[in-house]
């Protein structure tokens, strides 16, 4: 096996960087926050208003309720990529001296959630919701902007068939983009120190690329360098195609089969044949001075693309779960939706070293340690 291939299988494993003498490597050694503990509070929420009210505005969303735990059962749940590794806490609740107990797993995301959610609301073509969701996801490395504590804006809204086609997702994720934007502009305004010259403000357009292009331009490279490469000419960029199995014989990235869409044909803006309804957003980290993931969203799956994906990955006896079934039997709607970190735009946006400055998790001793050594302190 070559030094390549290996380095792009391991980039396939999961996220974080993998271990701490390489973390020590990239923390900041001359950091020093803009802000300090009280003000970083102040701009969270003032932040968190700004963007929820925004999205409802740009993508006609109301705001709902969203589960922490859901019925094991269910099929609703989250597993994050197509192998399996990253599993979901379950515990068994031993309801009425476990006469009518129930098997529970907490979230780890409310992607499948939201599109049933739809369908519970009501919510027609061109409608939506937008959630505050919490989830826990206890099968990642935690490092500078991985926790096992996730918060996100989780977003869903009704289409119609017409709209699975990448011009919409484009206009899409256009409309998110100029929420970050504004929301940048907005606690620039409420705190004046945080336009610093060191760290430029996010360009006011991304670049869109397909994974498959990326690939083409760094064909050597595993996916974070390539995304890594790239966000060196482009600081803000949106991914196409995020699951489709690449000319070198891996996804950009494992993208699980049951909600967004990563097989459907399209065609790049130079006219050559790509793949994939879905994407992420990333940008450049002048911080951290690495690549950073915002979002991570796409047309959903219909009950054409469902069975294909689950077909490539093995997949099919999902089919027979409550989830996979409702989409198989037309119950409920076509959809677009995401996820927006909202510790990792904190992060960003409030020119933070590490993501537990924003949010209040727990984290190993070994990297608190590394921390405190830069004047990087988390909340505890």
């Amino acid at each position: 096996m070559t030094t390549a291939t290996y380095d792009k299988t391991a980039d396939l494993a999961g996220p974080g960087i993998g271990n701490y003498d390489e973390l020590a490597k990239v923390l900041p050694g001359d950091y020093q926050s803009l802000l300090t503990p009280k003000e970083t509070q102040i701009a969270i929420y003032a932040v968190k208003d700004y963007i929820e009210k925004g999205l409802c505005e740009e993508l006609n969303l109301i705001r709902v309720q969203v589960p922490l735990i859901v019925d094991t059962t269910s099929g609703v749940n989250d597993y994050l990529d197509r192998d399996g590794s990253r599993t979901p806490i379950q515990f068994h609740i031993n309801n009425d001296y476990n006469q009518h107990p129930i098997d529970a797993e907490v979230v780890q995301a409310a992607t499948k959630w939201k599109r049933m959610a739809l369908a519970q609301f009501g919510m027609g073509p061109g409608e939506g919701l937008v959630t505050d969701m919490r989830a826990v996801r206890k099968d990642y490395f935690l490092d500078h902007d991985h926790s096992v504590y996730v918060d996100q804006w989780d977003w869903e809204r009704a289409i119609t068939a017409v709209d699975r086609n990448l011009d919409f997702l484009t206009n899409v994720v256009q409309k998110i983009w100029k929420v970050l934007v504004g929301a940048e502009r907005h606690a620039q305004e409420m705190f004046p120190q945080l336009k610093d010259p060191r760290f430029p403000n996010l360009p006011e357009e991304l670049t869109f690329l397909h994974a498959e292009e990326i690939l083409a331009r760094y064909p050597d490279l595993p996916r974070k360098q390539r995304e890594t490469a790239i966000l060196q000419e482009y600081p803000a960029i949106f991914i196409y195609g995020i699951g489709w199995t690449l000319d070198d014989g891996y996804p950009h990235e494992m993208r699980a089969a049951d909600y967004d869409d990563w097989v459907t044909p399209t065609v790049s803006k130079d006219g050559r044949p790509m793949h994939g309804l879905n994407g992420d957003i990333l940008v450049w980290n002048p911080v951290t001075k690495r690549r950073h993931e915002l979002s991570s969203m796409g047309v959903r799956v219909n009950k054409e693309t469902l069975v294909q994906q689950l077909e490539i990955t093995n997949q099919t006896h999902f089919l027979d779960l409550p989830y996979h079934q409702a989409i198989m039997n037309d119950e409920i709607p076509l959809s677009i939706g995401g996820g927006i970190g909202q510790s990792r735009v904190q992060m960003l946006l409030l020119r933070k070293a590490h993501l537990g400055e924003v949010s209040v998790t727990v984290w190993p001793q070994i990297l608190k340690d590394l921390c405190a050594e830069r004047k990087i302190f988390v909340l505890e």
